[in-house]
């Protein structure tokens, strides 16, 4: 079952875009129909996506100015609260490191509440040693930093950071919980990247956000990831890919219909006691857990926006040509996310008495996000292209000579509403730092006619990658995006 399962998203994507090729020469009409339904349904997306961004970046700026500790101080047992913080570990530069935790320092939450667990990788030869010397330099500016050292290869487990979460969070509540004696009721823990620096106020919104909430151990708590650490120092293609990404992630905030923890979230530790942790048998871990967590608590389980950002560093390297191979490699594993599928879906059939309606509406979003990704490129890029070229005589009818009119005008509709996802993005962008020379300010409005190219490159091509990998049963092994610092 899971076999014939993970072979269906590469069939469903290679057929679609094979279909373009065969239905434009044996059935033009049908195939231009489709084009044209396709392009409709983008622009809904496209409208659907332009709102939610205006709406999220409202909020954000909102978020941005409320004292939030004023808030908290409403709450008359905030100071019982507690956080842990899972920094993953593996072959980041010590600076980048540093950085994320001077960041944490600097909370406007008491940072005498916040518990920092330091999670290094048995696999890196570096990692335990600095995040030691870090765990030093940083002893009297937290409740508690601990660093844990993930073992290698214990039985059942695949290298990555899904395993050596579930490890350094059972570590921390034997510690925290167990022998200091922190209240797991008002503990939250969340999972960090090594880069993300999570905005000053984060967890005085998330101690509101907790308190607040009377279904507290039923919800995982979201940022804004955007990838701004380093947004001007990156070529000029991986900064338009990054700001798509960033466009997308701020507009998630505010469709809790789709939204899904993502890279760096938060959850009760309570809750992630009782599911069992993280999985320690796959890569991609943040889909994952929230399936996890929402099939084992009868579907109760939701995602809450937390409208500040949370800014990581994009895919870079030491040239311009390794950059694109990280950044290739990186939209690949996230679009390896695609086979996490087949275990939604036998979740789903597996759990006959959680709402219906409730889990069949998570499970659609997210396959249509995964079995989408490789095929948008093509329909709306190269689907009127692909048919006229295979069928040169359909150009000569009606439909044929009206296709690619009728195309380009919905199509505009989206370039209308880019124009205005661009402009929030570079209001939402920091101010280029002073290393960083003019013209990329500039330029940076006209960067996006890049956009079909990068698009291809870096999102088409990594997707269908991914999706052919699992539909031939050959299996990505876990890599660590490179950080530079």
């Amino acid at each position: 079952m899971k076999r014939f399962l993970e072979i269906i998203p590469g069939f469903i994507s290679w057929n679609i875009i094979a279909f373009l090729f065969w239905g434009g020469y044996f059935f033009p009409d049908l195939t231009a129909y489709f084009i044209l339904l396709f392009d409709v349904f983008w622009v809904y997306k496209g409208l659907s996506l332009l709102v939610a961004t205006l709406v999220s970046h409202f909020r954000i700026q909102a978020a941005t100015n409320l004292d939030w500790m004023k808030e908290v101080a409403g709450f008359g047992d905030w100071k019982k609260v507690r956080h842990i913080v899972v920094i993953l570990v593996a072959n980041e530069p010590k600076e980048t490191v540093e950085t994320t935790v001077e960041a944490l320092s600097r909370q406007t939450f008491p940072t005498q509440q916040i518990g920092v667990v330091l999670a290094a990788d048995s696999w890196s030869k570096t990692a335990k040693i600095y995040c030691d010397q870090i765990q030093k330099a940083y002893a009297k500016k937290f409740g508690s930093i601990l660093v844990t050292l993930h073992p290698n290869n214990l039985p059942g487990e695949i290298k990555g950071k899904s395993s050596n979460e579930a490890w350094a969070a059972r570590r921390a509540k034997e510690i925290l919980i167990d022998k200091m004696g922190w209240d797991m009721r008002y503990t939250t823990i969340t999972s960090n990247d090594a880069d993300a620096i999570l905005h000053r106020q984060y967890f005085a919104y998330l101690t509101f956000k907790f308190l607040d909430d009377p279904h507290r151990y039923l919800k995982f708590w979201q940022p804004a990831i955007v990838f701004y650490n380093n947004i001007w120092r990156i070529p000029m293609p991986s900064r338009v890919v990054n700001a798509l990404s960033n466009i997308w992630q701020i507009s998630i905030l505010s469709r809790k219909d789709r939204l899904v923890n993502f890279s760096n979230y938060t959850a009760s530790l309570q809750m992630i006691h009782d599911i069992g942790y993280w999985d320690t048998d796959v890569i991609p871990e943040d889909y994952r857990i929230f399936f996890k967590a929402f099939f084992a608590l009868d579907g109760k389980v939701e995602v809450e926006p937390i409208f500040l950002p949370s800014s990581a560093d994009a895919a870079e390297s030491s040239s311009i040509w390794k950059t694109f191979y990280n950044d290739y490699q990186q939209k690949k594993r996230w679009a390896w996310g695609v086979s996490d599928l087949p275990l939604f879906i036998m979740m789903f059939i597996s759990k006959p008495h959680i709402s219906f309606v409730n889990k069949l509406l998570r499970i659609i979003r997210v396959i249509e996000d995964h079995i989408l990704w490789p095929i948008n490129w093509f329909m709306i890029t190269a689907g009127v292209f692909i048919v006229t070229l295979v069928n040169p005589v359909f150009q000569r009818t009606s439909l044929g000579y009206a296709l690619p009119k009728i195309s380009s005008g919905l199509l505009s509709i989206l370039l209308f509403a880019l124009m205005i996802l661009v402009f929030v993005e570079l209001r939402q962008r920091p101010p280029r730092p002073k290393d960083q020379p003019r013209w990329k300010s500039w330029s940076a409005p006209f960067e996006f006619i890049l956009m079909p190219v990068v698009a291809f490159f870096f999102g088409a091509l990594p997707g269908l990658d991914a999706h052919t990998r699992l539909m031939l049963g050959k299996y990505i092994e876990y890599r660590v995006t490179e950080k530079i610092s």
